[in-house]
């Protein structure tokens, strides 16, 4: 889990469907300190409504400070950030492994601005790679992101407007610059190819 927003949706659905649930917090992308500090606080209140355990990483984030700044230059949903999903999946899955926790997933497929057929496919991966079984799922399908907006604006929950890294910001931050204001406080070129608008999934496999 990287911020309470996309949280919101998979720990009502997982629950519901019988999953016993852990969160995993990684937050070695996220930038400045004080954005770090924030998500996880806001992520922190929402686990202790919803009483569900938290495991918190305590590397020190250096795969991420030596393999990230090549891919500066990288566009948003580029190789920059399928790095982040396979540093913090195979982090996750290390620290579920480790805690004998047989299933793993991800909040990351709540997102309009991500690669979900990508994350889900890194995901099984690393879930193989360390003997668990990868929990499919695409949870901004079928209004999935819109309930989160909405849930989140009811628990007045601390909502990011840019992905979490330093690059992602100074991407956020041109932009603007180049296509005026942005009600959003989103990037208007970051929706993943496909997507129309954040609710609209045209031609999202439903199974």
């Amino acid at each position: 889990m990287c911020c309470a927003p996309d949280a919101t949706v998979p720990l009502e659905d997982l629950p519901g469907e019988g999953y016993d649930v852990t969160a995993y917090w990684w937050g070695k992308n996220i930038w400045p300190g004080e954005e770090e500090r924030r998500r996880f606080e806001g992520l922190t209140s929402l686990l202790l409504l919803r009483s569900v355990p938290l495991v918190r990483e305590t590397g020190d984030g250096t795969e991420w400070e030596e393999l990230a700044p090549p891919l500066a230059d990288e566009p948003e949903g580029g190789k920059r950030c399928e790095l982040c999903f396979r540093l913090q999946l195979e982090a996750a899955a290390r620290a579920a492994a480790l805690r004998e926790i047989p299933f793993l997933c991800t909040t990351l497929t709540i997102s309009p601005h991500k690669d979900v057929h990508l994350i889900n496919s890194i995901g099984a991966e690393m879930a193989e790679r360390h003997g668990l079984t990868w929990v499919h799922r695409i949870f901004r399908r079928q209004g999935g992101f819109l309930r989160s907006v909405k849930i989140s604006r009811e628990l007045g929950l601390y909502r990011q407007s840019w992905c979490g890294c330093e690059y992602s910001l100074r991407s956020r931050g041109r932009s603007k610059r180049a296509s005026g204001d942005n009600p959003s406080g989103l990037p208007e070129n970051t929706l993943h190819p496909g997507v129309k608008e954040p609710g609209e999934m045209p031609g999202e496999p439903q199974g």
